[in-house]
């Protein structure tokens, strides 16, 4: 008798949070062109093994963005697409602490916004 897909689904491995970031690399500030994880709005990703759930904590260049829905949108596509395994993603936006592209950005995305 073939496995029950869902039972091994169920037990599938979930991602490192090492790929995981590396997967929402391919999701980009619309207004400025740089990954989100470039730019260093992703502050923090957890798993729950037991549920296959991935928790992304993360932020907005502004608290105003209009765009933060669409990001995360973006987000949890790109990890249920890239990770079937992924059952559910959660996206909490955090504004604690700001936004500082100076000190959170990657030396690539300074580069890209000016900051020396």
């Amino acid at each position: 008798m073939a496995p029950d897909n869902e039972s091994t689904a169920q037990t599938a491995t979930l991602p490192s949070e090492h790929e995981i970031m590396q997967a929402l690399k391919a999701v980009y500030d619309p207004e400025l062109g740089i990954s989100i994880v470039d730019l260093g709005l992703v502050y923090g990703v957890n798993t729950v093994d037991d549920e296959n759930k991935v928790i992304v904590d993360m932020t907005l260049t502004t608290p105003a963005c209009p765009l933060g829905p669409l990001i995360k949108t973006q987000a949890h596509a790109v990890l249920t697409t890239t990770y079937p395994s992924i059952k559910d993603v959660d996206i909490n936006l955090v504004w604690t602490p700001r936004w500082d592209p100076r000190t959170m950005a990657s030396e690539e995305a300074k580069v890209e916004l000016g900051i020396w």
